[in-house]
């Protein structure tokens, strides 16, 4: 892939990525806040971390595809593990901002229900921070 075709897949990935938390942004507002930190309705709650994980997936997807790591063949799915695998093999502090986003976003916000505001903040944030890795120059 020539640099303008790298920069030409980016910008389209990154866009899309950054749609994705747009969107888990508009639906984490439509969830009141309590006046004791955590959110009002966990059904919204669910919903943002579901699509912002789906925006970090969509981010180290396009980040591995320019490392030139291989994607599982059609009968396979991607899993967790193969996240976590490739990116350990290059970037550490990825690998770190990957788990913390799994964790919360995945598994706390989207599976358990977890309305605590700064739990899912440190997930949003670590989402941006996988994001922006693939942002274009």
């Amino acid at each position: 892939m020539t640099v303008c075709e790298q920069n030409i897949f980016l910008n389209k990935e990154y866009d899309e990525a950054v749609r994705y938390m747009n969107n888990a942004r508009e639906a984490l507002q439509k969830s009141k806040k309590d006046d004791d930190g955590f959110y009002n309705d966990a059904k919204y709650v669910r919903s943002a971390c579901g699509i912002a994980y789906l925006g970090v997936l969509r981010a180290l997807d396009a980040w591995l595809t320019l490392k030139g790591i291989p994607k599982p063949n059609k009968k396979q799915r991607k899993s967790i593990e193969y996240y976590k695998d490739n990116v350990a093999k290059l970037d550490g502090k990825l690998t770190k901002r990957l788990n913390n986003a799994y964790n919360i976003l995945h598994l706390s916000g989207y599976y358990d229900g977890e309305t605590n505001i700064k739990v899912i903040q440190a997930g949003f944030e670590s989402a941006n921070e996988i994001i922006e890795r693939i942002k274009p120059q």
